[in-house]
């Protein structure tokens, strides 16, 4: 849920893809700051032993979403990646990411990449040469417990939430982009579609990720933040807020001031997407000013969703479609 998850759906964070966010479905995360992995365990993690996820996740027409199959296809979603962040978008690339072209960092060896691929792309001398157009970063509550700790965790202090929910598997989403010539409706119900067969193999409870709005100036985003804040919060034991050294208000205007249709309209799409599956956002918003963005904290139990997605995306929906 991070990539663009401010996008147009070019490229976010950490996100997730919803069926009505095709004009701009993703959002990036950030740095980490460490969560020991006993401290995991006792919020609940476990060794997850569910074997691979192999095989075509879906298809419509000469698109197939599956994951990626070795370095080499993770690699090339790095260059994708990079592709859209970093020439296409804002972004500032380091030295060694500008050297090799690549958006790479430790986390990718430990996560599983999803991959939108055109069976009928051309190459440059015009023969057929499959592509990847579209990609999505998961990685699993086992994964973050090698690792110290969650992507997202430099940004948002997720350890309450997982301690309120011993047990549960939780699902960071992330990195994703698609291809300029593919932002459309049917390659985000590809990626929804993967993502949904993900979650119901590894049985995973609940996700979450980031989701971005474009600009670093808060008080240019009062309404939506202020929208969010009053009136889509994640409370309780789904409650997580922004580091205190990160965090920045979102509740700058009263509830009574706020104008729910003209915050609406100011949303991305791909917020919207969220509200309407169910998802509920952290206190506070983070400014990362590497991608000119301004963050939420997006989550997701799986029994949040609302009925009609999962009716469509747990029968037949876009998996096999001509």
């Amino acid at each position: 849920m991070r990539e663009a998850m401010a996008l147009h759906v070019s490229g976010s964070k950490n996100a997730l893809p919803s069926r009505s966010s095709a004009g701009n479905p993703f959002s990036r995360f950030a740095p980490l700051i460490m969560m020991k992995g006993g401290a995991m365990r006792r919020a609940g993690a476990e060794i997850d032993e569910t074997p691979p996820l192999s095989g075509t996740l879906g298809r419509i027409g000469p698109l197939e979403v599956r994951l990626a199959r070795g370095p080499r296809e993770i690699w090339r979603a790095q260059r994708l990646r990079y592709r859209v962040f970093y020439q296409e978008m804002s972004a500032k690339p380091d030295v060694v990411s500008r050297m090799f072209r690549r958006d790479a960092d430790r986390f990718d060896k430990a996560c599983d990449h999803l991959l939108v691929i055109d069976h009928a792309a051309r190459g440059r001398f015009g023969g057929i040469k499959p592509k990847v157009v579209g990609t999505y970063r998961l990685m699993r509550q086992s994964a973050a417990e090698r690792l110290g700790g969650f992507y997202t965790q430099g940004e948002f202090d997720l350890g309450p939430m997982l301690a309120q929910h011993p047990g549960q598997r939780f699902l960071e989403l992330g990195r994703s982009c698609v291809l300029k010539p593919y932002r459309t409706k049917r390659t985000v119900e590809l990626l929804w579609s993967g993502i949904w067969a993900y979650l119901q193999h590894h049985r995973i409870d609940a996700m979450f990720g980031c989701a971005s709005f474009d600009g670093t100036d808060p008080e240019a985003l009062a309404l939506p933040l202020s929208f969010l804040h009053h009136h889509a919060r994640s409370a309780d034991d789904w409650a997580a807020t922004a580091h205190p050294e990160h965090f920045v208000g979102m509740d700058r205007l009263p509830p009574e001031t706020i104008d729910a249709k003209l915050a609406l309209k100011q949303l991305p799409p791909l917020i919207k997407g969220y509200l309407r599956i169910g998802a509920r956002f952290g206190t506070g918003a983070v400014i990362d000013r590497q991608f000119g963005t301004t963050d939420v904290l997006v989550v997701l139990p799986v029994s949040a969703i609302d009925k009609r997605y999962t009716d469509y995306y747990g029968g037949e929906g876009p998996r096999h479609a001509a």
